[in-house]
């Protein structure tokens, strides 16, 4: 077999695995969708337990392990032997570019094609070893630039839910409209792919998320990117690609040129993704070259070829100087960036966010953010679409880490699935038992809204959806005079901190839909023991009511 057709083989088999990862990824991430509160049993975390760089900065910033992330150690194998064939075969992400990047030939007239290494291919590297000084001083960042947890923080927060409202949208038009052929009707199409996508895909009604627009914003900045610059994430930004970087500069399986047979075509290197410099011999980057065989397969004078080597034997080909400056320069960088994340008073613990209501299970704050890489798997199987993604209630250190908000949905009673699926324990897996006890906040009540105390009507909603057994929202009786003189005997609602957990349901089901009579805040919370705004009971029991019209009102916690 000659060296053409091997590699031709081998990169048709190479796209067959890049399409079975993506399939298994986007697989796992619709197994992920929330079904009755359960826990998804498929392996949802499989490719994060892959990731060498989730696990080496979830252990640099907590020193644990959690889960299958010694799995990751299997990527680092492979790695060392083949170089970096887990971007180039197995990486989703990397797959999405590759197939962006095969329109770049409808671009040649506007950007030029360059395929030639750049020195600013070392800036991922310099990103790696600034987001590992941030994990070792105890700042997970990585997540933020991580491609795993980028592309399903993006499919998962913003493409999945803006294909749901599309195709609700279609199926509603077609079947109000009903156009049709004869006895042929539109809706007999329509209505079929709209219910299996509602049974396999979301199984449950419509669910949006606060601030997707910025998240959606990087995913297809990264994409397009690749318009300019074929891989442009892999070459320049991404930090695991950088990790993968530094364990293959000596792997086993390298490339090899004949210098005799080359005629300077270029052809290797417009076929090369990552530019790792296939034309020049002696200097072909390991450390940036994919595996993909392009090179191998464009060259039809048959000069490149990947050879066994023993590790022992020192690489000849050429090397990425990063330089001992540059590198104790993004070192420093790390700090300061840690350093502006920790400048405001909730990252020492001063204040409490009263918005930041976290998931049960939830580490304290300091402990969550050291391991939340913001993948959105929590997000994405709360049944209710309660969980989302942050933007200032965390402060920049906690971007896109998840938020209960109580407005949107409420953390439901009879499930525990959030703490099933962290792939790096910053929501502990809690038994239900255990988690239906847990409190991740306080319901305060507004009686300048709430529709007794206000407007001495009857409305008994959040007592009828409180969930906890025995009741957290009591009545006590009063009477309330009506307008024309008269009295009646209203029901007014109490909230009882000792049984209260913060779920938010009363929250969510208030009548009043802009801003609810009844919110939960952070107050009361397990993880904080700082953050309680309760008295030592005198006698019997206490109860929690916040008067908007008093002092109070702007300092529900009491601190001034």
């Amino acid at each position: 077999m000659s060296v053409y057709t091997k590699a031709r083989r081998i990169i048709w088999i190479r796209r067959a695995v890049q399409g079975l990862a993506l399939f298994l990824f986007v697989y796992l991430l619709t197994a992920n969708r929330p079904a009755d509160g359960v826990a998804p049993t498929a392996p949802v975390t499989f490719f994060f337990d892959l990731n060498p760089l989730v696990t080496l900065s979830s252990w640099l910033s907590t020193h644990t392990f959690e889960g299958l992330s010694l799995l990751a150690l299997l990527t680092v194998g492979v790695t060392l032997i083949f170089g970096r064939v887990f971007c180039g075969w197995f990486c989703p992400m990397g797959t999405l570019h590759n197939m962006v990047g095969s329109l770049r030939d409808q671009f040649r007239k506007v950007v030029p094609r360059k395929e030639s290494y750049s020195k600013w291919q070392r800036a991922k590297y310099f990103v790696l070893v600034a987001l590992l000084v941030m994990a070792a001083a105890g700042a997970q960042w990585t997540g933020v630039l991580d491609p795993f947890s980028l592309l399903y923080r993006s499919l998962a927060l913003t493409v999945i839910p803006a294909l749901d409202a599309g195709l609700s949208e279609t199926a509603n038009a077609v079947y109000l409209s009903d156009p049709h052929l004869g006895g042929l009707h539109f809706r007999d199409w329509t209505d079929p792919v709209y219910i299996w996508w509602k049974d396999h895909v979301t199984a449950t009604e419509l669910r949006v998320f606060s601030g997707s627009g910025l998240v959606f914003l990087v995913f297809i900045a990264a994409l397009v990117a690749n318009l300019y610059r074929n891989r442009f994430w892999c070459r320049y930004i991404c930090p695991l690609g950088g990790l993968l970087g530094l364990i293959s500069f000596r792997p086993l399986l390298r490339l090899t040129s004949d210098p005799a047979a080359c005629n300077s075509c270029k052809k290797c290197t417009l076929a090369c993704p990552a530019a790792a410099q296939p034309e020049l011999p002696n200097e072909w980057l390991a450390t940036e070259c994919f595996g993909c065989w392009n090179c191998v397969g464009s060259c039809d004078n048959q000069g490149l070829d990947f050879k066994w080597f023993s590790p022992i034997k020192k690489s000849s080909e050429g090397s990425v100087d990063l330089g001992k400056r540059r590198l104790l320069a993004a070192g420093v960088s790390g700090v300061a960036g840690l350093a502006m994340l920790r400048v405001t008073p909730a990252a020492h613990g001063k204040t409490f966010e009263s918005s930041l209501i976290r998931p049960p299970g939830a580490l304290p704050e300091r402990d969550f953010l050291q391991r939340c890489v913001r993948c959105g798997l929590c997000m994405q199987t709360c049944p209710s679409g309660g969980l989302q993604p942050t933007f200032a209630e965390a402060g920049l250190e906690g971007l896109w880490s998840p938020v209960l908000v109580p407005a949107i949905g409420w953390c439901e009673f009879n499930c525990h699935a959030c703490g099933q699926v962290c792939p790096t324990g910053a929501i502990e897996p809690l038994d239900l038992p255990v988690k239906q006890k847990v409190k991740i906040g306080l319901a305060v009540i507004d009686s300048t809204r709430c529709l007794p105390y206000a407007y001495g009507r009857e409305c008994i909603v959040c007592e009828e959806h409180c969930p906890v057994p025995d009741k957290a929202i009591t009545f006590e009786y009063r009477d309330a005079t009506q307008r024309d003189g008269s009295v009646r005997r209203l029901k007014f609602p109490r909230v009882d901190p000792d049984r209260c957990t913060g779920c938010g349901i009363c929250e969510t089901k208030c009548p009043f839909q802009d801003k609810a009579a009844i919110r939960v805040t952070s107050a009361g919370e397990d993880r904080h023991p700082e953050n309680q705004p309760m008295l030592p009971a005198e006698a019997g029991g206490y109860y929690y009511e916040q008067d908007s019209q008093s002092d109070q009102s702007s300092d529900p916690y009491g601190y001034n």
